[in-house]
């Protein structure tokens, strides 16, 4: 992972704007005044995708981003060089763009969902 820059909890989150699938523009600024889950992997999380997690915590619509450029991934401290791709990590947004939660995984780690709907729970 790149020791460019590590986010903590109580830093400002970065904001930026990606495209979708579909190529609409989405940026961060957008959901101001919500809580926000970000959510870096490399691949599709196996077993189970993103749309089974998102599921499991009871989310029905979210946008899905791409970083081709990497961008954000530094930004937000989870570029992994070496592979030119970014680790999984989960980073939890207030409604005022502070970061209330950080947490990156290992090889073969996966986010636990009921630990980030607890997270989400708190900022309510």
């Amino acid at each position: 992972m790149s020791d460019d820059k590590v986010l903590n909890v109580g830093d400002t989150a970065p904001d930026f704007t990606l495209r979708t699938i579909g190529l609409k523009e989405v940026g961060l600024a957008e959901f101001r005044g919500k809580n926000v889950v970000i959510l870096f992997y490399p691949l599709d999380w196996t077993p189970g995708s993103h749309d089974n997690w998102a599921r499991s915590v009871g989310i029905s619509h979210y946008p899905l981003l791409s970083d081709i450029h990497r961008a954000v991934s530094r930004d937000y401290g989870v570029y992994w060089p070496e592979w030119n791709a970014n680790v999984r990590a989960t980073f939890i947004v207030d409604k005022e763009g502070k970061i209330r939660f950080v947490e990156r995984y290992g090889k073969g780690e996966l986010p636990e969902p009921d630990k980030i709907l607890s997270e989400i729970k708190k900022l309510r």
